[in-house]
């Protein structure tokens, strides 16, 4: 197994490179949406959370991620002494009519082959997303971890409408007439799902490129009103079946698999790496359930890390596992202690697996 990093789109500089590098880290997956340039409350180096506003502002729906960025960015990231395992989340402003099933869905889907192709050529070998109408949203911050540090979590359902004009908890569009949008059924989700993987997974396949797929974050039944895809550990094999393919994965979070009311984080784990289902790992750990539950310190939450990564370690998982959030801790650099933290933590793990 191989420890990484995951950084935001303004994180993706030389200083957090050296940064993942001096941590031990031997890959990174990178943002390229930017969730934190007009939120009303998000804030850069901490992870997004968003208000009932979303995550501010979507990009640019006519200028895709090119060739020339990606493979420069893998560049700049190999001159580091790193591997660039993969790219995190579709931009909403090139899917939101993929996700709303709207007028641009047949164009949007040509636009995501396209980045695909892109993301292929460039020698990327995974894109992780995160099929939701609603997005992540509906969480809090609060003093939750170990000595007060700050972390996230949720107190109830978040079930206020989604406003018209927004797609994946970003604005796609800030002109957009009043009112809610328009609340899809379950089987229409899973609907614009199929549609989504019969269109990719073929393109995919011949860029040499995995989709893994994340699931609910936070896994309620209901965000914002609309349903959600991967709330219980068992959906997950309703993805894979939907449309069987060596490259339709799961971008495997820990954290929100213990956060689900049914099924068990180890079983989920055992099942779907012994299908070699796994293209990476977000690794952290919580405390509780939805709709209550908390963000800890990774030695303190209800999973056990150890036992986790020996059953990754028994059934032959040897990609990258990245500590996907961390609490903030009391410093002048918050999110870079709670990173190394972490990190250090897995690190200092991985290597007691082959301990003798």
């Amino acid at each position: 197994m191989k420890l990484g990093l995951g950084l935001y789109r303004h994180q993706l500089d030389g200083d957090h490179f050296r940064f993942a590098k001096q941590c031990g880290c031997t890959h990174l997956v990178g943002h390229l949406v930017d969730y934190f340039r007009s939120s009303r409350s998000n804030r850069p180096g901490d992870q997004p959370v968003g208000d009932d506003t979303g995550w501010g502002l979507a990009g640019d729906p006519d200028r895709l991620w090119t060739y020339e960025k990606l493979a420069a960015l893998r560049a700049q990231i190999n001159a580091a002494g790193l591997e660039l395992e993969a790219i995190e989340n579709f931009d909403p402003a090139h899917w939101y009519d993929v996700l709303l099933d709207g007028p641009r869905k047949a164009q949007q889907l040509e636009n995501l082959k396209t980045i695909v192709r892109n993301v292929g050529r460039a020698g990327i070998p995974v894109f992780g997303y995160n099929f939701s109408i609603a997005g992540v949203a509906g969480r809090v911050k609060g003093a939750f971890a170990r000595g007060g540090a700050e972390a996230v979590g949720t107190d109830g359902p978040f079930d206020t409408p989604m406003p018209r004009g927004m797609a994946w908890n970003m604005v796609y569009d800030p002109h957009a007439p009043p009112g809610p949008e328009p609340v899809a059924t379950r089987e229409q989700l899973w609907q614009r799902l199929q549609d989504f993987l019969d269109a990719l997974l073929p393109v995919a396949e011949e860029a040499g490129v995995t989709l893994a797929a994340h699931p609910d974050d936070p896994p309620m039944p209901t965000v914002r009103g609309q349903p959600r895809l991967v709330f219980q550990p068992v959906l997950y094999q309703k993805l894979l079946d939907l449309r069987p393919s060596p490259r339709n994965a799961l971008e495997f979070c820990v954290g929100s698999l213990a956060e689900m009311t049914g099924g068990d984080v180890y079983e989920a784990t055992d099942r779907y790496s012994r299908q070699g289902k796994l293209a990476y790992v977000h690794l952290r750990n919580v405390r509780g359930k939805v709709p209550h539950y908390r963000e800890t310190f990774i030695d303190e939450g209800d999973v056990d890390v150890l036992r986790l990564l020996r059953i990754l370690k028994r059934n032959g998982f040897g990609g990258v596992i990245i500590p996907d959030h961390a609490p903030q801790m009391t410093c002048a650099a918050p999110w870079h202690a709670g990173m190394a933290y972490a990190l250090g933590y897995l690190r200092a793990a991985l290597q007691s697996l082959d301990a003798p």
